[in-house]
């Protein structure tokens, strides 16, 4: 590990929530996969959608969902086509 890598990792630890909200904001976005089960309370506006499936939600950097599609190449496009960079998380 760089020296620089420790000293990010450092920091990171020691942001507060709201501060770590707020990184990126305006150009990061990230992608989730989610469950179908997932849908209502991320994008209560959604139609009902069938369980079980395999879905991924664009999210803002701040956790505000933007969209939901049925595959992760399409939450990226959609972030590049709004200048968004696009990030993934497990």
């Amino acid at each position: 590990m760089s020296e620089g890598h420790v000293a990010f990792e450092y920091e990171a630890k020691n942001l507060s929530p709201e501060t770590l909200a707020t990184l990126g904001e305006g150009h990061i976005a990230y992608v989730k996969q989610i469950r179908s089960e997932d849908v209502p309370g991320l994008f209560p506006e959604a139609p009902k959608i069938a369980p079980g499936l395999k879905l991924f939600a664009l999210h803002a950097a701040d956790g505000t969902p933007i969209m939901l599609t049925d595959s992760r190449e399409a939450a990226i496009a959609n972030a590049w086509s709004n200048e968004l960079q696009a990030v993934s998380v497990h």
